[in-house]
């Protein structure tokens, strides 16, 4: 038995020191508990669609620069997603005139805004990942409790974030376009694409 210990020794205690070497590479590769996505307006964009009895309206929106800071270990989160309403755009100039002036009013709230105030799940290194994100959605002067699920895909460099939901906003207080001829829903789909930088936060 003494003499197996012996001639097995050297092979353990290099086995010992490779995994003692590797645990810092492990280490590097495990992502920050701390990070904060910064946004790219010019990657980024807001897609919404309005049902009617006739035909289904798609358009677009900007977003403004923002960012959302995160702890995965604490769950916390702040920061901001911001969309500039006056951005909106359907292809339609007189709709999207009547739109900005007597529905989403611009000119008193210029902004869409979501704040993030917790998230649950984890962002991976790399590659995607699922995970919720609760926060207020401000719209027309107004803050609403939401919960946004998304996808985070993380690339060297580079990352994104989707989440699709819908706007009730007749609900949330907001004018309803329907006129005698034309209906349309009382709810908006919307579906936005943020693209940025995922980097530890300070």
């Amino acid at each position: 038995m003494s003499f197996v210990w012996k001639s097995a020794r050297p092979v353990v205690i290099a086995i010992f020191a490779l995994l003692a070497a590797a645990s810092p590479a492990v280490a590097q590769k495990q992502m920050p508990q701390k990070q904060v996505f910064t946004v790219n307006p010019a990657q980024s964009k807001v897609d919404f669609t309005l049902g009617d009895v006739l035909h289904t309206v798609h358009g677009t929106f900007a977003l403004k620069p923002g960012s959302i800071e995160f702890d995965s270990a604490t769950g916390a989160a702040s920061g901001e997603l911001v969309v500039d309403a006056g951005s909106g755009d359907s292809g339609n100039g007189a709709r999207d005139r009547k739109m900005k002036k007597e529905i989403l009013e611009t000119q008193k709230f210029p902004d869409i805004t979501f704040t993030a105030r917790k998230i649950t799940g984890n962002v991976a290194s790399q590659g995607a990942s699922q995970i919720l994100v609760d926060g207020l959605m401000n719209l027309h002067g107004d803050s609403h409790p939401v919960t946004l699920a998304m996808e985070v895909n993380v690339k060297p460099g580079l990352a994104s974030a989707d989440t699709t939901f819908v706007v009730p906003y007749v609900k949330w207080g907001l004018k309803n376009p329907s006129t005698f001829l034309l209906k349309v829903s009382d709810k908006v789909d919307i579906n936005v694409h943020a693209v940025g930088k995922l980097n530890p936060a300070n």
